[in-house]
């Protein structure tokens, strides 16, 4: 088989405080022609600096290769012009992003932006480029393409971007695709039909991809070969069964078992630290002590009752057209009881979010009830909605979005006790605020640091220290684990669990990582189209699925390892 590209030896440095950094040190691998090769490695391990260096789009003014070469189809890149680079890229070699949404313009309609490549490349006609457009929008299975190539990207689903993005990325039949995370964003079933469009695309062009992520059960369904990647090194690599069935390195030994099970449920979760301490747990939780932690929490009368839920959303077709309803949560009903974990699982659209905003009471219910200790909270007026929050929490998707960026964490953690008047003064906030630090592994150090100086996993811990400070009995988790790497996932997931033992809360843990819910759940909601579809005992309802819809959904999780 012939090399279609050769990294040899190369050191990427990032220029700081006027001294320049190696963050790549010494990577040396190789893509074969008409092969897929994984590469995976926590946030922070040189995946996704690898890749933009193989396609010139490192800053120049702060980041430089200082050692080795590149050698793509018998070509040294490694000292290419921006120029030689422009020929290259989208032509030769193009790559699909990890979030389509800022990689799209989002003033330009789909059908435009992928022609964009075709007329930079080629020189075809206007109508002919248009023909091949929509010939690329069929290959990549998007329904109605001549809708959607007058569509602008807000106007179509994740998914969907994320097919345009990989009609983009086909359009010159390149000989090497880079995929930077493709699927991180979405549902199970879309990104079982991404991978399998990928496949099935490669076998037919026969062009090689680099395909990265975090996800090791994503990689061993689509890759022959893996790379693992750690603090800027290859750590190992080979055939993707054998690091897979058989890994050498601790660092790839500590990856696998960070994920949950879907056969055991451990008490806690491995994660790196553990690995490189040797002090790994290993205590099951045994189906009987499972039997009678659930026989006590249903004992007991439900902390929230939600009783035939609606919300309905009303939206005006054409210009003087009759306005459109549509139930994004209709007619629910479920309990949940003090110190359990609901999961709440579906696709995206399913309602999910929308379910959890209104038992919040952040986007007021159309009909029904929710009562909260008995009492109905869609009739409380605001003052007492306001005393409430106190009791309800939410942990949100993306912390740093959640955060002031302008105002140092103590202070972001310090303000809701403020607002709903705990503690006597600011010097005992203080010191509480400090001891939370302390219980989600951050330390008093943290208090003065602006959010930005944080990575993604300590950004969580802060958020949910945040929640936290308000000792709240009802805490919804809002996909709140779905963006961090393997092993930082596994640390919050403990932190939450520990958490909810020290501190007895409840929650609604809201997830499209099926894995993930199964192990924080008692209970499982399984929704699609606002509707509740299936609900059970978490465990039974993997082992054991009544409905066709969350078949579909646990057949989708990757089962390579």
């Amino acid at each position: 088989m012939n090399k279609l590209i050769e990294v040899e030896n190369v050191v990427i440095s990032f220029l700081r405080d006027n001294e320049w950094n190696p963050v790549i040190k010494g990577s040396s691998f190789c893509v074969y022609e008409n092969e897929i090769v994984g590469i995976v490695g926590e946030s922070g391990s040189g995946k996704s600096v690898t890749s933009l260096a193989l396609m010139g789009l490192l800053p120049k003014e702060v980041s430089q290769i200082s050692e080795g070469k590149i050698i793509f189809n018998n070509q040294d890149i490694t000292r290419f012009s921006q120029h030689d680079f422009r020929k290259l890229r989208g032509n030769q070699m193009a790559m699909i992003f990890q979030e389509p949404m800022s990689s799209l313009n989002p003033s330009m309609k789909c059908g435009k932006q992928v022609a964009e490549m075709l007329e930079e490349h080629t020189k075809l006609s206007e109508k002919e480029i248009k023909t091949e457009v929509l010939s690329l929008f069929e290959k990549v299975k998007l329904p109605n393409p001549e809708e959607i190539f007058n569509k602008y990207p807000h106007q179509i689903s994740g998914g969907q971007k994320q097919r345009v993005m990989i009609a983009m990325a086909l359009a010159c039949k390149p000989k090497l695709l880079i995929a930077d995370e493709p699927t991180t964003a979405l549902d199970v079933t879309v990104q079982k039909e991404i991978i399998h469009l990928l496949k099935e695309i490669q076998a037919e062009t026969q062009m090689s991809i680099l395909f990265i992520s975090h996800d090791l059960s994503l990689i061993s369904e689509i890759a022959n070969r893996v790379l693992v990647m750690f603090k800027g090194e290859i750590v190992e690599q080979g055939l993707s069964q054998e690091i897979f069935k058989n890994p050498k390195h601790i660092y790839t030994q500590a990856l696998i078992a960070s994920r949950p099970s879907m056969d055991v449920r451990l008490k806690r979760l491995a994660t790196i630290q553990d690995f490189l301490n040797d002090s790994v747990q290993t205590e099951i939780i045994t189906s009987e002590q499972r039997q009678n932690h659930l026989e006590e929490l249903y004992s007991q009368p439900p902390l929230l009752e939600v009783k035939n839920l609606e919300k309905e959303y009303f939206s005006n077709v054409g210009l003087f057209g009759k306005e459109k309803g549509f139930k994004a949560v209709n007619d629910v009903s479920f309990k949940i009881y003090e110190g359990e974990t609901l999961g709440l699982v579906g696709e995206s659209g399913c309602g999910k979010s929308t379910l959890g905003n209104a038992i919040l009471q952040l986007d007021k219910p159309t009909a029904g009830a929710v009562y909260y200790k008995g009492v109905d909270i869609t009739k409380l007026p605001a003052k007492e909605i306001k005393a409430l929050r106190k009791e309800i929490q939410i942990i949100f998707q993306d912390p740093f979005a959640s955060l002031n960026p302008r105002i140092t964490v103590g202070k972001a953690i310090m303000e809701p006790m403020q607002v709903h008047k705990l503690y006597k003064n600011d010097n005992e906030r203080k010191q509480k605020t400090i001891e939370i630090l302390e219980r989600v592994g951050l330390d008093e150090s943290y208090f003065d640091r602006y959010p930005h100086e944080f990575s993604g996993g300590q950004r969580q811990r802060i958020g949910i220290a945040r929640t936290v400070a308000l000792q709240p009995k009802l805490i919804v988790c809002d996909e709140s684990v779905s963006a961090l790497d393997i092993s930082v996932q596994a640390q919050v997931l403990n932190l939450l669990n520990e958490l909810k033992e020290n501190f007895g809360f409840t929650y609604i843990f809201i997830s499209h990582d099926l894995a993930v819910v199964k192990y924080m759940s008692d209970q499982i909601v399984v929704m699609n189209k606002g509707k509740i579809e299936e609900m059970a005992d978490a465990d039974i309802i993997y082992s054991n699925p009544q409905k066709d819809y969350t078949k579909k959904l646990i057949d989708a999780i990757p089962k390579g390892i």
